[in-house]
C-alpha cells in the first residue's frame, strides 16, 4: 500500500509538471527559461549556460541544484506589479481609471516565430495587457527584450513604472561594474560588491542624459568581473534619454536586475488603445569573462544595430581646436589644403558658422538661426562644399538643432517652443535652452535644419549633431497638464526626426555628440554612424575612456581625434591612441614639425590599409590601464590570419620589470611574422620581436615583450600569418 501511495504521488507530480507551460528562449550558448505556474502567472526558472536538449524543463522549478548559480526558484515573477505580494522592486506600476493601484498579470498565450518570442499577459479584472517581447541573435549570443503595455479602460490610466526587463540570478556574491561619467571623464569603470538592498544607476538629465552615468553595466556572478574568466552579465539599454538600472539583493541573496526608463517625473498618461513600447534592453551572459561579452556585443552591433555598421568610415580634419569661433572663408579654404595634404577624406566645419541678426561669435547667441553668417561666409555653405570638393575632399558640418539661445531670432519668434518654466526664473545651462521635441511643430523645425542644408548642399557627406544642454527647466507648453509625459515624448520626438533624416538621406554619415560622450546608446546609433566619446582628447585620458567604451561599442563607432591636448606626449603617441578607433584630426598642421606631419601622412595610409583589422569585433584587452601603467590590446580578423597589437607605456617607473604579453585569438599551429609599423620617419624598431616569425602557440603562451619603462611610448605591431 505504501508503494502505491508513493507511486501515485510521483504520477501526480509528473502530471503537474506536464501541465506547466515552459517557454524556452535560447542563443547558441545562453538559455532563458520561463514557466507558467499553477497560479497562472509567469516566472523565470532558469537563466544560464545553454542546457542540453535532453534536459527536462519541467524539473527546473524543483529546489535549487548545487552549483547551479543561475537557478532561481522563489519570488521570480517575470513582470511583477507594484501592490501585489512581491515585496521588492517591481517591474510595473499602474493606476487604473477607478483609482485602483495594481494589476495581477496572468499568462494568456505566447508565440514563437523565427527569433522572436511574444508572451501575452493580462489582468483578469481590468482590460490591461502587457506583451513581453524577446528577440534572440543566436550567432552573437545577444538577447533583446522590451515590453508593450496597453489598456481599454474608460477614463484616465497612468503608468509610473514600466521596465523593459527583469532578470534574476542566484550566486554567493555579486560584483557590479558601472561606468561613471562626467564632462571630460566619461566611461570610468568602477566596481563594487552588491549586498542586501538596492543599488541604482540612473540619469534624469533628459537630453544630455549620460553626462553622469553611462547606459551600460557588467555584473560578475560569484566573483568580480574579469577579462577572460567567470560568468558575467553585460547589459545596456537603447534609450537616448533618462534610464535606470536597479540591482536588488533580497533576504535570500537572490539578485534581480531591472532595466528601463527612469520613472522619476515620468508618470505617464496612457491613452485607451495606445501601445506604450518600452526601450530595448540588450544583454549577453558570458561564461568566459567580459572579453567574450565584448566581442559578442561588437559583432552584434556591426551586423544588426549600428548605422552603416558594415560600411567604411571617413577620416577627417575638424577645425574646432584649430580655430574655435575665429574663422572666415579664407582661413577655412586654407584648411582644406591642409586636409588634402594630410590625406584625410573629409573636412568638418564645427560650431560658429551661423546666425546673422545674432551672429555666432561665442556660445551666447545664434543657436536656432541656421543660416550662414554673411560676415564670415559671404558665399554661404555651398561655396565651401564646392571648394572642398575641388580640393579633393568631402565636406561636413556641425549642427545643434535641438537647442536654442535666448539671443536668437528663433527664440523671439517662438518662445513657446522652448522648455521653460512659466512662473520661475529660468536657469540657463551653457547659455541655452532645449527645444520642446514633444511638439510636432518643433520636430518639423529640427528636421528642417538637416533638410535645408541637404537641399542646398546635395554633396554634403557628414554632420556632427551636438547636444550640449540637459533639460534644466522641466516644463512643456505643448504637454499642458500632462507633464509626466515630457521626458518620454521628447525622446520619441527625437527619434521621429532621426527616422525622417535616415529615410530621406540614407547616405549621410552623422556623428552623435553631446558635449562629449553624454549620448552613447545603441538606439541612437541606429541613426548615427559614430559618436564622439569625449571632449577630452588627452591621449592618456583617452586610453581609459576608450577602454571603457570598448566593453560594448565597436571601434568604428568611437571617434578619436589627434589634438594638442597633452603636449608632453608626442604626436606619434597621440595618433597611436586614436589609431584604434575611428580616426580624425583636430589640429593645425602649420604648428607641426615636418617629421610629425610626415608621420601623420604615413600613419593615415597605414590606417586605411588596416581598417578591416582595426574595425574587427575580435578585440582582446591584454593589459588594463586600470591595473598599472601600461595598456595593451589586440584585434584579430575572423580567419585568424592577421592581427594588430597596440601597446602603450603611460608613466611606468624605469625600474619596473616588464613581463612578456601573451596574445590571444590566433591559430596555434600557424606561423606568424611580427613587425612593428607606424614608426617615425627614419626610425628603426628597437623591439626584439620585430621582423621575426613565431608560432601562434608561442605568441599565446610565451608572448612578446612590447612594454617598457619609458613614459608615453607606444608601439603598433602587425602580425601576419605566413
Amino acid at each position: 500500500m505504501k508503494r502505491l501511495i508513493i507511486l501515485a504521488m510521483l504520477l501526480t507530480a509528473m502530471g503537474t509538471y506536464a501541465e506547466k507551460t515552459n517557454i524556452n528562449i535560447a542563443t547558441q550558448n545562453t538559455q532563458l527559461t520561463l514557466q507558467v505556474k499553477d497560479d497562472g502567472r509567469l516566472y523565470q526558472t532558469y537563466l544560464g549556460a545553454r542546457l542540453s536538449d535532453h534536459t527536462p524543463l519541467a524539473t527546473l522549478d524543483m529546489p535549487r541544484m548545487a552549483g547551479a548559480s543561475s537557478i532561481v526558484t522563489h519570488g521570480n515573477e517575470v513582470y511583477p506589479v507594484m501592490g501585489t505580494e512581491d515585496f521588492y522592486e517591481p517591474a510595473f506600476e499602474i493606476r487604473h481609471a477607478d483609482g485602483n493601484p495594481t494589476s495581477v498579470l496572468k499568462y494568456v498565450s505566447h508565440t514563437q516565430k523565427g527569433n522572436e518570442t511574444i508572451i501575452t499577459l493580462r489582468d483578469e479584472l481590468y482590460p490591461v495587457t502587457v506583451a513581453l517581447h524577446y528577440e534572440v541573435f543566436p550567432d552573437e549570443d545577444i538577447i533583446k527584450q522590451w515590453s508593450e503595455i496597453s489598456h481599454q479602460e474608460k477614463g484616465k490610466v497612468y503608468i509610473s513604472r514600466y521596465a523593459s526587463s527583469m532578470l534574476y540570478f542566484e550566486a554567493d556574491r555579486y560584483f557590479l561594474t558601472e561606468f561613471t561619467s562626467e564632462w571630460i571623464r566619461e566611461m570610468q569603470m568602477k566596481t563594487q560588491e552588491l549586498f542586501f538592498g538596492k543599488k541604482i544607476v540612473d540619469t534624469r538629465l533628459g537630453t544630455r542624459a549620460a553626462l553622469f552615468a553611462q547606459p551600460f553595466f557588467e555584473v560578475g556572478l560569484g566573483r568580480p568581473v574579469a577579462e577572460e574568466e567567470g560568468t558575467v552579465l553585460m547589459g545596456t539599454i537603447g534609450w537616448t534619454g533618462n534610464f535606470r538600472f536597479t540591482f536588488e539583493v533580497d533576504h535570500q541573496r537572490q539578485l534581480r536586475v531591472i532595466s528601463g526608463i527612469n520613472p522619476d517625473a515620468s508618470t505617464y498618461l496612457l491613452k485607451k488603445n495606445e501601445v506604450f513600447r518600452t526601450p530595448d534592453f540588450y544583454f549577453t551572459l558570458s561564461q568566459n569573462g567580459a572579453g567574450e561579452g565584448s566581442r559578442r556585443f561588437q559583432r552584434w552591433a556591426i551586423k544588426h544595430q549600428l548605422n552603416k555598421g558594415e560600411d567604411d568610415r571617413m577620416t577627417l580634419l575638424n577645425n574646432w581646436e584649430n580655430t574655435y569661433f575665429d574663422f572666415d572663408e579664407k582661413k577655412l579654404t586654407s584648411l582644406f589644403e591642409e586636409a588634402k595634404d594630410l590625406g584625410v577624406d573629409l573636412f568638418l566645419l564645427d560650431d560658429g558658422w551661423f546666425g546673422n541678426k545674432y551672429p555666432r561669435k561665442d556660445d551666447h547667441a545664434g543657436l536656432g538661426d541656421w543660416q550662414a553668417t554673411t560676415a564670415k561666409l559671404p558665399n554661404g555653405i555651398p561655396y565651401l562644399v564646392k571648394k572642398a570638393n575641388e580640393t579633393g575632399i568631402a565636406f561636413g558640418i556641425w549642427i545643434e538643432p535641438e537647442m536654442v539661445n535666448p539671443k536668437s531670432e528663433l527664440a523671439e519668434k517662438h518662445p513657446d517652443w522652448m522648455l521653460k518654466l512659466p512662473n520661475r526664473d529660468t536657469y540657463y545651462f551653457r547659455n541655452q535652452l532645449v527645444l520642446d521635441l514633444a511638439n510636432p511643430r518643433v520636430q518639423d523645425f529640427v528636421y528642417s535644419v538637416v533638410d535645408n542644408l541637404m537641399k542646398e548642399n546635395p554633396q554634403l557627406k557628414f554632420m556632427k549633431w551636438d547636444c550640449n544642454s540637459p533639460i534644466t527647466n522641466i516644463y512643456s507648453t505643448y504637454e499642458k497638464e500632462h507633464q509626466g509625459n515630457l521626458y518620454i515624448d521628447y525622446v520619441r520626438g527625437l527619434y521621429n526626426v532621426l527616422q525622417r533624416v535616415h529615410a530621406n538621406y540614407p547616405d549621410l554619415y552623422m556623428m552623435m555628440c553631446s558635449g562629449g560622450g553624454a549620448r552613447s546608446d545603441f538606439e541612437g546609433l541606429k541613426y548615427f554612424t559614430e559618436f564622439w566619446c569625449s571632449d577630452n582628447t588627452d591621449p592618456v585620458s583617452r586610453l581609459y575612456i576608450q577602454w571603457g567604451y570598448s566593453q560594448f561599442i565597436p571601434s568604428k563607432a568611437m571617434c578619436s581625434h589627434v589634438t594638442n591636448w597633452n603636449r608632453q606626449a608626442s604626436v606619434k603617441f597621440r595618433l597611436d591612441v586614436d589609431f584604434t578607433c575611428k580616426l580624425g584630426f583636430d589640429i593645425g598642421l602649420a604648428d607641426m614639425s615636418e617629421q610629425d606631419k610626415q608621420y601623420c601622412r604615413e600613419a593615415i595610409q597605414e590606417y586605411n590599409r588596416l581598417k578591416p583589422i582595426i574595425y574587427s569585433p575580435n578585440l582582446y584587452r591584454l593589459m588594463s590601464p586600470y591595473d598599472g601603467e601600461h595598456c595593451v590590446l589586440q584585434r584579430v580578423n575572423d580567419d585568424r590570419s592577421h592581427a594588430l597589437l597596440f601597446a602603450y607605456d603611460i608613466h611606468p617607473r624605469v625600474t619596473d620589470y616588464q613581463l612578456p604579453v601573451c596574445l590571444r585569438g590566433l591559430d596555434a599551429e600557424a606561423q606568424y611574422r611580427v613587425r612593428e609599423i607606424c614608426l617615425m620617419p627614419g626610425q628603426q624598431s628597437w623591439l626584439d620581436c620585430h621582423d621575426k616569425v613565431y608560432t601562434g602557440d608561442y605568441l599565446m603562451k610565451v608572448g612578446l615583450r612590447v612594454t617598457s619603462g619609458n613614459a608615453l611610448v607606444s608601439h603598433i605591431i602587425e602580425i601576419i600569418k605566413e
